[in-house]
């Protein structure tokens, strides 16, 4: 029947050379299906030669079965959550700053300047206690005016003094930033309060920074010193001119994530430091989340202090801080119970997408917000540096239009809509900090970022917050979400999890945190507006509506242009496996407590593999998912020498803080050589 169906097509049957066994037969049929399939001119070809020309073919037409995006992919679970109750902060107040005993200059300042008339709610319960002088700890939701709460006393109590202040006169107040990005904003800020009262001074140390200039501004003096922690360490051990006995006030901002990461140490020396030189000052805390760290650190910088907790709806008059440790320490799980409390015009959304089709639905996202819908400004926060800069690359040269030389007329269009930035610890601080103004003064763009950006910056107009990686903790949600609708904006969240991860959602509903869910089926409907990503088919109609089916063949175009191109050199290819190498490694650090949510095994390599461009899971990353136990094994050839294992210490603390800028340069510039190094070697001894 073949032979018959075959001889119209003019293909005449296979030379016999041994006797037709029943592969011979098989091998007969499917040359002949894949003759119908080309073209007539493929007569009896050799097999390689025969290949080559199926190859030619997809070229031709890329998009036929080159990529199963959808499937064998999990089924999307159901998100059975019950509707919580959001506990809300009141950001603003009738309240004007005239209303308060402050000097006339700063109230103009702050009306002129700042642009600012009424008081937030956080401002109104601290500025009067602060002016007082009585110590602080203060828990406000992120993007509630925390920065203006600690600087406007502190700028009246200082510009009041009897004795005018010289600038010779060193650090009259230290005020410690988790972040460089946050220390040059906090700086900023201080400079416009600081405007009619030109004879303070007001500085900045972090690390990035030459220490030589930061060494002669020391020796000139600086009356209200800005630091992140590392550096200020390094300054009080090797800088001579450096002394704190004027200073009268210490102010620890997002005192959470300076504890984070083995902080704690540095800020113990720096309370060493300032008590030796002098005992009594104003001691300020301020954080958006309240955690066992904090409470620990009140104890011993805080002395007898006055608790303000804005989201505290109860109990909104003051109550001593004691009360609230006691409740604290109540209950071993208190991080477990706490409550978060979310700006009141804050969307947040959560989507359900299987590991496969992680990349294609991110890029259609940010077609649809940044691209068709246009005035959105986006973040995006990732897990890690390497996810950062791959995501950068790939997503700058597919979206916008690097790579459709072939269709200029829409490059132009699309790289005219999209901006995409990078922000994250491993780049100079130059660069960090041009990206950071870039982004400040834009209307539009995008912003691939780690967690460096998450705590305290104020980047006004952002719209959409997409969590491509899930937060390690609620906590950490719950900055994330505070770039956006600050001081009583509008904003939007996203918070993208994997069917295995579901259980999330129920997580966050634990903590009073409301998402709803957006079916990624409707975000992939969005590249039907774009047409470099429709299948070119001879006898292709119109595209009526959104056809599911077509849908998923541009998402199947779009999947294929990130494999190009990841798949056009040997250097992307590298790059590629080392952030997928980064995001497993990420993935392996989630707290105990989560991972029954988020566990390495749970993750099936070969469709995560797809997320990043790679068309199969590489070989040489199956030692990864015991990442964690590197640290183990490190340390035993060095339990011989005393010596070396304190050096191993001391790079680990490094390499830890080098996310969160602790400026000891010579330590972070080993650490950096030492991370090129190890992409290159897969393998994990």
């Amino acid at each position: 029947l073949k032979r018959k169906l075959q001889s119209p097509h003019g293909n005449p049957p296979l030379k016999r050379k041994r006797k037709p066994s029943i592969n011979t037969f098989k091998k007969r049929t499917t040359e002949a299906d894949i003759r119908e399939k080309g073209s007539p001119s493929q007569k009896s070809l050799p097999k390689k030669q025969l290949t080559d020309n199926q190859n030619e073919s997809q070229k031709s037409k890329p998009f036929i079965k080159t990529s199963s995006l959808f499937r064998n992919n999990p089924d999307i679970p159901e998100i059975h959550r019950k509707a919580v109750q959001q506990v809300q902060e009141n950001v603003f107040t009738t309240d004007s700053f005239s209303q308060l005993d402050l000097h006339p200059h700063l109230i103009s300042t702050i009306n002129t300047v700042l642009k600012i008339s009424s008081m937030t709610s956080v401002q109104k319960e601290t500025i009067p206690v602060l002016l007082q002088g009585k110590d602080a700890l203060v828990r406000s939701q992120t993007g509630s005016g925390k920065t203006l709460a600690y600087g406007i006393p502190l700028v009246q109590s200082l510009q009041g003094m009897e004795s005018k202040i010289q600038r010779s006169d060193g650090p009259y107040a230290l005020i410690l930033v988790p972040t460089r990005d946050l220390a040059l904003q906090s700086f900023d800020t201080m400079q416009k309060l600081l405007k009619p009262f030109s004879w303070i001074v007001p500085g900045v140390l972090m690390g990035g920074e030459k220490r030589k200039s930061e060494k002669a501004r020391l020796r000139k003096g600086i009356n209200i010193l800005i630091s992140t922690p590392g550096r200020l360490v390094d300054h009080i051990k090797s800088t001579e001119c450096i002394h704190f006995h004027r200073t009268q006030w210490l102010i620890i901002d997002e005192a959470d994530r300076i504890l984070d990461l083995g902080f704690e140490k540095d800020v113990a020396v720096i309370l060493n430091a300032l008590n030796a030189e002098r005992e009594t000052r104003q001691n300020v805390l301020l954080s958006a989340t309240l955690t066992e760290g904090v409470t620990r650190l009140a104890d011993i910088s805080l002395n007898d202090p006055i608790s303000i907790s804005i989201a505290d709806e109860i109990h909104k008059a003051l109550k001593p801080a004691s009360q609230m440790d006691s409740q604290a320490s109540s209950s071993s799980n208190c991080m477990e119970q706490e409550n978060f409390a979310v700006p009141e015009k804050l969307k947040q959304y959560v989507m359900m997408v299987p590991s496969k089709l992680r990349l294609v639905t991110l890029a259609a996202f940010i077609l649809e917000k940044c691209k068709f819908e246009k005035h959105h400004k986006m973040i995006i926060f990732f897990s890690s540096c390497e996810q950062v800069e791959f995501h950068y690359e790939l997503l700058l040269k597919v979206l916008s239009g690097g790579l459709e030389s072939e269709q200029p007329e829409h490059s132009s269009v699309s790289s005219a809509c999209l901006q995409f930035l990078r922000l994250h610890g491993n780049m100079e601080q130059e660069e960090r900090t041009e990206v950071f103004q870039e982004f400040l003064k834009s209307k539009t763009g995008i912003l691939l970022c780690t967690d460096v950006a998450a705590r305290g910056l104020d980047l006004p107009q952002v719209t959409w917050i997409v969590q491509y990686n899930a937060p390690a903790s609620p906590a950490e949600y719950i900055h994330r979400i505070g770039r956006t609708a600050r001081i009583g904006c509008h904003g939007n969240s996203l918070l993208v999890l994997a069917p295995s991860e579901a259980e999330y959602v129920s997580l966050l509903a634990s903590h009073k945190i409301n998402v709803s869910e957006i079916k990624m089926e409707k975000v992939l409907s969005s590249l039907m507006k774009d047409d470099r990503f429709k299948l070119h088919r001879p006898r292709s109609k119109k595209s009526c509506g959104t056809d599911p089916q077509e849908v998923r063949e541009r998402a199947t175009v779009l999947q294929t242009k990130f494999e190009n191109y990841v798949h056009s050199s040997e250097g992307t290819v590298r790059w590629a496996k080392k952030a997928l190498q980064s995001f497993l490694c990420a993935y392996t650090t989630y707290p105990r407590n989560l991972k029954h949510i988020f566990h390495i095994k749970s993750l099936h390599l070969g469709h995560v593999a797809k997320s990043f461009g790679l068309r199969d899971a590489p070989q040489n990353l199956t030692a990864l998912p015991t990442a964690g136990s590197k640290k183990k094994t490190k340390p035993r050839p060095k339990r011989s020498d005393l010596l070396k294992k304190t050096h191993g210490k001391h790079r680990l603390a490094e390499i830890l803080r080098s996310e969160y800028s602790s400026g000891m340069d010579t330590g972070v510039s080993k650490v950096k050589k030492k991370k090129q190094k190890k992409p290159g070697n897969q393998q994990i001894p």
